[in-house]
């Protein structure tokens, strides 16, 4: 691409995102209603392509302000990729300082639950490890053995809040009855897609503790005292089957 050309195209992608000529031959161009008709366009296709990634947010808010809110977001951060699958990476945080969104301290945790949805849906297939390979350790092995997360493995304690019941009603379009008696404690998240399709459970501190250990590169002896540091009555071997169960890891290392 000669410097010329690649100057243009920089120039005129930042005329689409701001509004902004830095030139007088952008300038006219600018001038043509066909560029007002195709800034439109492109700025419509991005906010689109969020209320797809994140449709417990839209349910949350409604759509008309969660357009005008992703609307900021994309002048302040369009795609960088031309696959829009991926767009909206940053939401969450956009909408932890966007002041609209300040009295629904939850809902850039539940953006980034959605956000974990698309990067789980996106991610490499793996293999997941299976309790029978598990199994088939002698204990003595199995406690320095090293299980790494599925590469679609996302996981995140939320201290303050139930987020997963927040996002779970509004993802699937659950009953808001639900909502109504939700107990208000912490909750933690795991989105994993071992398989075909996208699955979600809820984790306890002490679940979330041990896959963080985990990816940290911890032994299964560590990660199980990482666990106990975090919930000191939790069952390890519960938590451990439960979460070969689900897909969560797709490593292990003796």
């Amino acid at each position: 691409m000669t410097q010329p050309l690649r100057a243009f195209q920089e120039a005129f992608s930042q005329a689409l995102q701001t509004g902004v000529a830095r030139d007088s031959t952008l300038t006219a161009l600018m001038a043509q209603p066909g560029f007002v008709v195709y800034r439109n366009t492109v700025t419509k296709g991005c906010v689109d392509a969020l209320v797809a990634n994140y449709p417990a947010v839209v349910r949350l808010v409604g759509d008309e302000w969660f357009r005008a809110a992703a609307a900021v977001f994309v002048r302040r951060s369009p795609p960088q990729c031309p696959m829009l699958v991926n767009y909206g990476d940053g939401f969450a945080d956009f909408l932890a300082t966007f002041e609209p969104a300040a009295e629904l301290p939850y809902l850039p945790d539940v953006a980034r639950l959605d956000r974990f949805w698309t990067e789980a849906h996106v991610a490499f297939d793996q293999a997941p490890i299976t309790a029978h390979a598990i199994a088939q350790c002698e204990p003595q092995v199995l406690a320095r053995t090293v299980l790494r997360p599925h590469r679609s493995a996302r996981c995140r304690w939320f201290a303050e809040r139930p987020v997963f019941s927040l996002w779970r009603c509004n993802r699937e379009n659950g009953n808001p009855d639900e909502l109504r008696t939700l107990v208000w404690r912490g909750e933690g998240a795991l989105v994993v897609r071992p398989y075909a399709a996208v699955e979600a459970i809820e984790l306890s501190a002490g679940g979330c503790a041990f896959i963080d250990a985990c990816a940290a590169g911890a032994r299964l002896s560590d990660a199980g005292l990482a666990a106990l540091d975090a919930e000191h009555d939790i069952d390890l071997s519960a938590l451990v089957a439960q979460l070969l169960h689900a897909g969560a890891f797709g490593e292990a290392h003796r």
